[in-house]
């Protein structure tokens, strides 16, 4: 198995701010379900038709950690749609001379996924684009769905339910 994938942006922000930026994933990813702000917490994050995720928080530590758990996924586009299951998803903050680095990895999604193209490269897009200008100037690029891809709270728990229970996961 080769390595995980990962990337890493400079900004010219403080790790406290990287670190409130990081964790209001609607303002840089997209809409999501649920909570991000404390251990144990759970959200999912769904593009309609395409990809589906649900998370755990699992480590915080002010300015320098947040660390989530895919605790149920399914990708539309490869053979085997869960190749995201127990994955992790890690943002680790350090304080530099002019602001943070932040290193993101997602332990876990490795060369030898069939997404892994597709998905390297929409999390590049993503944390090296949307994030990195979030955290600098507050606007950050998430996608965004309306009209008839929109779906609501209960549609959300609907879908993150239906993986778990796909997978065996308990809730």
């Amino acid at each position: 198995m080769s390595g995980n994938y990962t990337t890493t942006i400079e900004v010219a922000a403080t790790p406290q701010r990287a670190f409130a930026a990081i964790n209001d994933v609607a303002g840089w990813w997209g809409r999501i379900t649920g909570a991000t702000t404390a251990v144990g917490d759970e959200f999912v994050y769904v593009v309609p038709g395409l990809h589906y995720s649900g998370f755990r928080v699992d480590g915080l530590e002010s300015g320098r950690l947040v660390e989530w758990t895919v605790t149920g996924s399914y990708l539309d586009f490869v053979e085997h749609g869960q190749e995201w299951n127990g994955t992790t998803v890690r943002f680790e903050i350090s304080e530099t001379p002019d602001g943070a680095t932040v290193v993101f990895t997602h332990e876990g999604l490795t060369r030898d996924d069939e997404c892994y193209d597709t998905c390297s490269n929409a999390w590049s897009m993503f944390v090296n684009g949307s994030l990195k200008a979030f955290i600098e100037t507050g606007r950050g690029t998430p996608y965004v769905f309306g009209g008839d891809e929109a779906l609501s709270a209960d549609d959300h728990e609907a879908l993150h339910q239906g993986v778990a229970d796909a997978v065996g996961l308990e809730r």
